[in-house]
């Protein structure tokens, strides 16, 4: 499944995903968007324009990533793989954008920014997401429950949510800060 570059949603998203990455967040393990940007060295457009025109599989971006930064552990390399694999290549639109800004805002978001977006609206960021353990599949079933319906994203939005939240949760207890605890 690829990512539909819906631009009116994306913009959205974007405003939503910059909040995620406060550093009020950053106890929360890095997406996949994030990873992006550290293995590139930043926001350099025509980098970011190349990588975002790729199509791999999650085990070509990992291996990918693996050369770009050997210090990344298993779950950072297989959350960027994730994220790649089901959000590029983006469509002709975004990928001149990013050329020509470098913004990578303009990216899908990643798992985190959807975390940080859609989970926190109804319910304790903590007890509501942070602190389950589920796999991929667990993930993708929240989703069927009469609450989680109608949360405003796409099924690749849902599959990168679900991939993300498998891999990097549950947190820690002490690794959350206290305020946002409960």
């Amino acid at each position: 499944m690829r990512h539909a570059s819906g631009l009116g949603l994306a913009a959205l998203l974007l405003a939503i995903a910059a909040h995620a990455q406060d550093d009020q967040y950053a106890f929360m393990p890095s997406g996949g968007r994030s990873l992006l940007l550290e293995l590139i060295g930043g926001q350099d457009g025509a980098a970011l324009a190349e990588i975002a025109a790729r199509d791999q599989s999650a085990e070509e971006w990992q291996a990918w990533a693996a050369t770009r930064n050997p210090e990344l552990d298993e779950t950072a390399l297989a959350t960027f793989a994730g994220y790649a694999e089901l959000n590029l290549p983006v469509g002709e639109d975004v990928l001149a954008a990013l050329a020509e800004s470098g913004d990578s805002q303009l990216l899908p978001p990643d798992g985190k920014d959807l975390a940080v977006a859609q989970c926190q609206f109804c319910h304790s960021l903590f007890s509501g997401y942070l602190m389950h353990d589920r796999d991929e599949i667990g993930w993708k079933g929240t989703f069927k429950s009469p609450f989680h319906l109608e949360i405003p994203m796409t099924e690749v939005e849902r599959d990168t949510f679900a991939r993300y939240s498998a891999l990097n949760m549950p947190l820690r207890f002490e690794d959350v800060p206290p305020e946002l605890r409960f």
